[in-house]
């Protein structure tokens, strides 16, 4: 087993953009417990802190916006390895979308090539950016899977983090600056919300529409997660690797919604078979194209692949090139997760 200094692939900080957030403030703290010093973390101005980290000696908290160039050249100087965490999440907007996930890491990109002590940048990206039109039913994905090629019918996520992934390999190669992509599956645990994934299935229509059925569903606890991000910044060999994160003995849809049921929340739910759910998404994305944008084309066909057809999920990978393994089991991190959930949800 290596060491955390053996691992570390050059000395000097550890940038991690995003610290403040769900799962950055995890990364933070698994890089101190890995011996990783010293940690700066980039926040944005008004953004909630990072509570006890941000006094540890071995921190270094600034805030900055990655869309100024003078920011990103101020927190990139000097940096071994970047975790680029901080992205456009939750904005429906494309344009806002693409300047907070592609125009940054642009602008972050070019402050490590002008830094030139950068040696590896490791960019988070998202299951989402994967296309699963032409995989077979019940076929494994796995890092060889190829990306949607046409991101922008999808939703403002999936583009701005398929454009991210392009803009952060296509800069890599530009300045000699070694990159690791991440891509978590459906990350959760307490802060994270009390939110059920979309392959599960929808909510917002009166009743609960549940469409994974059997499908398993590709959880990663967050604080697995963050050491799988972790490691991605310190195994060797691992420059120019893709990764997905997924936990081990992943649930079934119809068993995690079963037991949300139980232990969180109780609700009214409808289970539709996968040849439904397709026509259903089939008969929007229709009503879409011919209502001249009345209807957006949220849900479509493309999503029903990505989301709801039967799918296998690996994290052979993660485990072989990086030596990970969770560190939570799935059971363990649902039942911290529902208790939190109900605590959350008895607070509303």
């Amino acid at each position: 087993m290596q060491t955390p200094q053996e691992n570390q692939p050059a000395r000097g900080p550890a940038l991690v953009t995003g610290a403040a957030g769900f799962i950055g403030s995890r990364v933070v703290a698994r890089l101190l417990e890995r011996g990783v010093t010293p940690v700066r973390c980039l926040t944005r101005p008004g953004s909630r802190t990072l509570g006890a980290l941000a006094d540890h000696p071995n921190v270094e908290v600034v805030t900055g916006n990655l869309l100024s160039r003078d920011d990103c050249d101020r927190i990139a100087r000097g940096a071994a390895v970047v975790y680029h965490l901080a992205a456009g999440k939750g904005t429906k907007s494309y344009p806002d979308a693409f300047a907070n996930s592609v125009v940054t890491t642009r602008n972050l990109m070019e402050a490590c090539g002008a830094a030139g002590t950068v040696r590896r940048f490791v960019n988070v990206s998202s299951f989402s950016v994967y296309s699963n039109v032409g995989n077979p039913r019940r076929r494994l994905l796995d890092e060889s899977c190829p990306a949607e090629p046409r991101p922008a019918r999808r939703d403002a996520y999936t583009y701005a983090k398929s454009k991210q992934d392009e803009m952060a390999v296509g800069m890599g190669r530009r300045f000699g600056i070694p990159v690791v992509i991440v891509r978590p599956g459906y990350v959760y645990g307490p802060g994270g919300g009390p939110a059920i994934s979309g392959r599960v299935g929808l909510g917002g229509f009166g009743l609960f529409l549940h469409l994974g059925g059997g499908n398993p569903v590709p959880l990663t606890y967050v604080d697995n997660c963050a050491d799988a991000i972790a490691l991605a910044g310190l195994a060797p060999g691992a420059e120019g690797e893709v990764f997905n994160i997924v936990d081990d003995h992943l649930p079934s849809s119809r068993r995690f919604l079963r037991l949300y049921k139980r232990h969180a929340r109780r609700f009214r739910s409808l289970y539709l078979p996968h040849a439904a759910s397709y026509l259903l998404v089939w008969a929007w994305e229709s009503y879409s194209a011919r209502s001249e944008g009345q209807l957006p084309p949220v849900y479509n066909r493309a999503l029903w692949h990505a989301f709801w057809k039967k799918t296998r999920y690996t994290n052979a990978k993660a485990k072989h090139l990086l030596g990970w393994e969770p560190l939570v089991p799935t059971e363990e991190g649902l039942r911290r997760w529902f208790a939190a959930c109900r605590e959350e949800l008895a607070r509303a």
